[in-house]
């Protein structure tokens, strides 16, 4: 901080709830099985979770129960630990009544209970060169927990991860749970990371207007290096050529048009009185961690292929990646039909007495993992096939799935096959990077923010399915507009929930997505240390949505500015705008001036 030419002290911003706002809510059915065992169906993300808590709840070894999930309508994070208590709640009464139960929550229920993501509360000091180059950033970060700690340990590593996207030179932070009288909150999509790349911006926009500097060339300046960035992240960051950030940054400047736009966008805003746009072009840089996950392949006599994994099916794709997978381990035996092997294949349920380990789908690697669980099952089934298939090639000329898998029923080989993907130290932490330009249009007169034009650069490797992860993209990022835009899950001072319906909680609809929406997959080539060099997809987008905030800040900033031109020479003419999240168009409209029509007759009337 010594080093730095200015200061910014004690500044400080806050940051609301999102409740999860899946299709389905919190559901699970619980049915008595012989001897004194129970068959739990449960709507969560993290099955054996739910497992070791029931058997514990009833007082039996964990061998009697069996919790089965096969996809579920949504989840984000909400259906991981909120979860667990709804299905042994349901297994207790069918324990006791001896008859099968079901609960689930209507929709006011389950918004109390969820908790939601999680509020803060950040003081920051920031210390900078007259070149827009920062030197030090230090951070007080008050996280609302709630009445009870749940998950919440597990948001500080993930605020870091996000934070340093920037090189802040040195980085102090200083970061605290707080128990209050509020419902405990759990991890939703892009626990932490989406809050830190919101803190990240602020800092960087407070900056640029303290100064009155263009904030896209602070940006610019305070960009990692590939030095700055193994200083960082100094487990992840991979070779020189992997950090694709900078070339993203570029190409994303040409393929949107982004300095035209920007030019564009200063004429619109002194063309027009009663709207203002704002453009801004962000980075992001994900650090991700892969965990461990189970699978389990098996080849049945007709040639069908059955699949089994840890992760669980929730609408991103999981199952359409590991059949993909499975047709593609298993093709590697090239035998007449192998090219056909996708539709063969059927992923069943998750069963946690049929794959044990299966741990918690989360954290945008569950498919990507499981797709390695499932490769490493192939591989073993392919090893026992060759030497079959060889020794049959020598007899016929042309040989099929269906004739070979049934000679390996009859030659007693076997055709199943289990495996534990574990991630060794080298696989389990890398970076994604990804930018995007947003461009909206404000309504000075009510607030409203329309989101004209959204371009996204997302490194993806090489995608495992490309429409599937472009639709991650798309998904994640407009559930950061809620957050940003819209959701406002708000307590009374007693902490209990009052914004428990849809009539009152607004989520993002066709209306408020970006009128031109622009992905693009960025294929930066072949990862050694990859599942077949991909890259995560699901949370790391989200966080891209912070653009739209920013852009909505930089519209308002305009339209203060012709305020004060309005107002006469007495006005205060700072250009700072502290606008929080979300950035509902009541707040977004008093932050433009209530009075900006009365201050535009006055000063009409003043010129006449």
């Amino acid at each position: 901080m010594a080093e730095a030419d200015h200061r910014i002290l004690n500044s400080q911003i806050k940051l609301g709830s999102q409740y999860y706002f899946y299709m389905e809510t919190q559901t699970a059915i619980a049915v008595p099985d012989g001897d004194n065992c129970m068959e739990v169906y449960s709507s969560i993300q993290c099955p054996e979770f739910a497992h070791d808590t029931i058997a514990r709840c009833l007082g039996v070894p964990a061998h009697n129960v069996r919790v089965k999930t096969r996809r579920l309508g949504g989840g984000f994070g909400g259906k991981a630990v909120k979860s667990i208590a709804v299905a042994s709640a349901c297994a207790v009464a069918a324990y006791k009544l001896n008859r099968p139960v079901r609960i689930y929550m209507d929709r006011k229920t389950d918004m109390i209970m969820s908790g939601g993501r999680h509020p803060m509360k950040i003081t920051y000091n920031v210390g900078f060169k007259s070149t827009g180059k920062i030197t030090a950033l230090k951070l007080d970060i008050l996280i609302d927990s709630g009445m009870f700690v749940d998950v919440s340990p597990i948001l500080s590593d993930h605020m870091l991860g996000s934070l340093k996207k920037y090189d802040w030179g040195a980085l102090s932070f200083d970061i605290k749970l707080c128990k209050t009288n509020l419902p405990s909150r759990a991890a939703m999509r892009a626990p932490g990371d989406v809050q830190a790349s919101y803190i990240a911006e602020v800092v960087i926009e407070h900056i640029a207007s303290t100064f009155s500097m263009d904030v896209d060339s602070i940006r610019n300046i305070n960009l990692h290096t590939h030095n700055s960035l193994n200083l960082f992240f100094a487990s992840a960051v991979g070779e020189p050529l992997e950090y694709t950030l900078p070339s993203i940054w570029d190409k994303l400047a040409s393929t949107s048009s982004f300095y035209h736009r920007t030019k564009m966008v200063k004429e619109f805003n002194r063309c027009h009185k009663w709207k203002k746009r704002g453009i801004s072009r962000v980075p992001i840089v994900h650090e991700v961690k892969m965990r461990s996950t189970p699978g389990k392949v098996s080849i049945l006599r007709d040639g069908s292929i059955v699949v089994e994994v840890g992760g669980i099916e929730m609408g991103q794709g999981l199952w359409t990646k590991v059949k993909q997978m499975t047709a593609y381990g298993l093709g590697l035996v090239k035998c007449g039909g192998t090219q056909d092997l996708l539709e063969k294949v059927r992923v069943i349920e998750a069963d946690t007495l049929s794959v044990i380990q299966g741990g918690m789908t989360a954290g945008s690697t569950t498919s990507v993992s499981s797709c390695e669980a499932v490769r490493l099952c192939c591989k073993v089934l392919v090893e026992r096939l060759v030497p079959l298939k060889q020794r049959l090639m020598e007899q016929i000329r042309s040989l099929e799935w269906e004739t070979l898998i049934l000679e390996a029923y009859r030659n007693s080989v076997n055709l199943s096959a289990s495996s534990l993907y574990v991630p060794n130290f080298s696989t389990m932490h890398y970076l994604n990077y990804a930018a995007a330009v947003s461009e909206v249009e404000v309504n000075l007169i009510t607030g409203e923010t329309t989101i004209l034009q959204t371009d996204i650069i997302y490194d993806y490797g090489e995608s495992l399915n490309p429409a599937v992860d472009l639709g991650q993209i798309e998904g994640a990022y407009v559930q950061g507009i809620g957050f940003f835009m819209l959701e406002e899950y708000n307590t009374n001072s007693d902490g209990l929930v009052i914004i428990n319906n849809t009539w009152t909680y607004k989520i993002p609809t066709v209306d408020t997505i970006p009128k031109q929406f622009n992905v693009e997959i960025f294929n930066s080539g072949n990862h050694k240390n990859r599942v077949l060099s991909s890259k995560a997809s699901g949370e790391p987008p989200l966080t891209l949505a912070v653009s739209v905030h920013c852009t909505t800040r930089a519209a308002i900033t305009e339209a203060r500015r012709q305020l004060v031109s309005w107002s006469g020479p007495n006005e205060a003419s700072s250009t700072l705008v502290q606008l929080e999240a979300p950035a509902t168009m009541p707040v977004v409209k008093e932050l433009c001036g209530l009075d900006s029509v009365q201050k535009f007759l006055q000063w009409t009337i003043a010129k006449n």
